[in-house]
């Protein structure tokens, strides 16, 4: 059964025994290991990643188009200049790219074989809006600090950039200073340092970050895990408390609530997580209600959500202050921020403007996305605190929707002239399969 998994085919007969090793000791193990990391929608399937500002959608052939906005050359043909409708890539022709990843300013791409292509600024750890004077790269380029690894997965923070390797370890470049990742580096290092602590010797599935931390989910011969790394603030390190740490601690309470967690996400301020059972945790910062709990105070141990009981959720994404969840059915259920229309609340009878830009502090269901009569299968939407949000909804016929702030030409289609954001969910002139 390992064989026929894409991230295991290429291995060597030195690294899969490794793995096993590394997995606890035996091929089942091994098979749940990377049976995990597909449910995360990380591994050989088509994707749409909702940038600060940016987009980049992966097709299933592992083509990549980017549009919206430019100014550091993060779409990567080549210029500065903002794209308002998909256009391919060309650069990448005859790489196979599976995954992406944007931030403020940059992208990343990982193709089949593991490499990573980096463009935009030059950097691995600049804030949005700092000092640091980052020179700007306009077409893909090799990260050839990371030769030797095999990466499937990158998650991009503000001060922070995480890999993960196809063995489950995870590796961090800059924000280490006064070693807040468990490593001391400059913010301008480009070279990647393993994550250290608790994490050197467990399999780690998905990462994710937030803007000051990072996630990660694990896969024992226990079972699932989270760790958590970084700022605690607002408590969204969910363990209990408001401290830092310096290198990931797992987090207890999922044993508490007896949560097999299977997908994890990293907001801005607040994280979420789907269990096995198809419940659902938040915690962290509950500003606007992007908890779902019906109020505005942080929780700094997961919490599961009651209002979603009795419907089984598959996939989980958060943003700034906002959180959207998908149910096993293609239902899809959006609370928090109400900000540029990017929750989906959007009635197309009275085109109620200011509900649309209304906070929902319970789980809503998105009948706009519904009335679509497609199953959603994943959402993406934009994870900064700078810039107005848009999000993704991706069907499973492969057609992609787009709504939200659009004034960069990030949704992927022109808007009037006097509207900055689109409200009802349109379909993007985009051909994913």
């Amino acid at each position: 059964m390992c064989q026929r998994r894409s991230v295991f085919k290429p291995m060597t007969k030195e690294e899969r025994e490794s793995l096993k090793k590394r997995c606890g000791g035996s091929w089942k193990l091994v098979l749940r290991f990377l049976k995990a990391g597909e449910v995360c929608f990380r591994r050989e399937k088509c994707q749409a990643i909702a940038g600060p500002g940016h987009s980049i959608v992966v097709t299933k052939a592992g083509a990549v188009y980017s549009f919206g906005s430019n100014s550091s050359g993060q779409l990567g043909h080549g210029t500065k200049e903002e794209e308002w409708r998909p256009r391919l890539i060309r650069s990448l022709q005859g790489i196979r790219i599976i995954q992406a990843t944007a931030g403020a300013g940059r992208t990343i791409l990982i193709s089949d074989m593991g490499r990573v292509y980096a463009f935009g600024k030059d950097s691995f750890g600049d804030s949005e809006y700092g000092v640091q004077g980052s020179k700007c790269v306009t077409t893909p380029q090799l990260v050839e600090s990371l030769e030797g690894i095999f990466v499937v997965q990158a998650a991009i923070g503000n001060f922070f950039t995480a890999v993960l390797s196809r063995e489950g370890r995870v590796y961090t470049f800059s924000w280490g200073v006064d070693a807040k990742l468990g490593h001391q580096t400059d913010p301008q290092d480009l070279k990647p340092h393993l994550l250290k602590g608790g994490l050197e010797d467990i399999p780690v599935v998905q990462i994710a970050a937030g803007y000051c931390y990072l996630l990660a989910l694990t896969c024992q011969p226990s079972g699932m895990s989270v760790y958590s790394v970084g700022c605690g603030l607002g408590g969204k390190l969910g363990h209990g408390c408001r401290t830092d740490e310096r290198y990931p601690r797992v987090i207890e309470q999922f044993q508490h609530l007896s949560l097999q967690p299977i997908v994890v996400a990293a907001g801005a301020w607040h994280a979420a997580v789907v269990g096995k059972d198809g419940r659902v945790c938040t915690w962290g910062w509950g500003r606007y209600g992007c908890l779902g709990h019906g109020n505005e105070e942080c929780e700094s141990v997961p919490k599961a959500i009651e209002s979603l009981k009795g419907i089984k959720a598959v996939h989980v994404a958060t943003g700034d202050y906002t959180t959207f969840v998908v149910a096993d059915n293609g239902d899809v259920y959006s609370f928090g921020c109400g900000e540029s229309s990017s929750l989906g609340h959007f009635d197309a009878a009275t085109e109620n403007q200011a509900q649309r830009h209304e906070n929902v502090l319970h789980p809503k269901l998105v009948v706009s996305l519904k009335t679509r009569q497609e199953q959603v299968m994943q959402i993406s939407l934009t994870n900064s605190i700078y810039w107005n949000a848009h999000t993704f909804a991706l069907t499973k016929l492969g057609n992609l929707y787009a709504f939200g702030a659009g004034d960069k030409g990030q949704l992927g289609t022109e808007l009037l002239a006097y509207q900055s954001e689109r409200g009802n969910p349109e379909r993007v002139d985009i051909d994913l399969n």
